[in-house]
């Protein structure tokens, strides 16, 4: 159950130019911090609000939020009885924004949240679906042990994409409403929102643009698991990949079937004079492997943009 603050819907709709969307749980070392930052960074003229989504916060952040909320009339809050994680968190603030471009960031101390007019400069300009922070800037903070896997995975994702993609799951971006909502349904509710929207666009020809940025070491403990969500993540990246490009992921598969296929008969040709049943077995994984791929990415074709 989620609950909306009472002054939600008093700005009108048509005199904002974006909604910046800020998860929230038990950030209580920053949450003050990363609003007056938003706050001064963005100006009057910008006309903009601020949703402020509490994720079932059990620390002094709900308090903080509380505080917030009576000296500045542009945040709006979204509070969640319970924890639902990251992703869940954003789907709210974004159904709920009301300008038609939003901006998404951390409430933990990490984003420059002063480049956000310009990232939002940038996609009107050059009208963009999404731009997002890209975490290689000059000065970025970031820990050696979730370094690793990502590199991996950056790579694995700018194959399935078929362009870099130098940061894959950054949390400071922005993009229309619109296209955000088109994918909603299949975002998840956890820390891999920001992987699985990226691969949407990117894989569906939507125009995504990177924008280096700075990013520092965030304030209080992190809540990610790297073991556990590094598992996760492959997993994820796993699933969306054969959501969204089936062809790039099953076509190595069918590829190697293929080839151990051909060496199978040809060892039987010329030297048993008799097909065996570990080429037919090899014959038929092979054609079902390419024959799921075709029907996957005729499904998804058929649902694409």
């Amino acid at each position: 159950m989620s609950i909306d603050h009472p002054s939600f819907t008093s700005t009108p709709a048509n005199s904002l130019r974006f909604s910046v969307v800020v998860p929230c749980y038990n950030e209580e070392g920053a949450i003050r911090q990363t609003i007056e930052e938003l706050t001064s960074s963005l100006g009057d003229e910008d006309h903009y609000e601020i949703i402020l989504v509490d994720d079932g916060s059990t620390d002094q952040s709900t308090e903080i939020i509380s505080e917030l909320l009576s000296h500045d009339s542009s945040i709006r809050l979204v509070r969640h009885q319970k924890n639902k994680g990251y992703g869940a968190a954003l789907k709210s603030g974004i159904r709920r924004a009301m300008a038609s471009l939003v901006v998404i960031t951390d409430a933990d101390g990490t984003y420059p949240n002063e480049v956000i007019p310009e990232l939002v400069a940038t996609l009107l300009e050059e009208d963009l679906d999404m731009v997002v922070g890209s975490r290689t800037g000059e000065d970025v903070s970031y820990p050696l042990i979730r370094k690793i896997p990502k590199m991996f995975l950056k790579r694995y994702a700018s194959w399935l994409a078929r362009r870099d993609v130098p940061d894959l799951n950054s949390g400071l971006r922005v993009f229309k409403k619109d296209v955000a909502e088109r994918f909603i349904g299949i975002l998840p509710n956890g820390f891999s929102f920001t992987t699985t929207i990226t691969l949407a666009l990117l894989t569906n020809n939507f125009e995504v643009k990177y924008h280096p940025i700075n990013y520092r070491e965030r304030v209080g403990k992190s809540k990610i698991r790297p073991i556990r969500d590094t598992i996760n993540f492959v997993q994820l990246m796993i699933r969306t990949g054969m959501y969204f490009a089936p062809i790039r992921v099953f076509s190595p598969i069918g590829v190697i079937l293929g080839a151990l296929c051909l060496a199978s008969m040809a060892y039987d040709i010329l030297f048993a004079n008799n097909l065996s049943e570990k080429t037919l077995i090899l014959a038929m994984a092979c054609i079902n492997v390419v024959m799921f791929a075709l029907l996957a990415d005729m499904i998804d074709k058929r649902n694409s943009r």
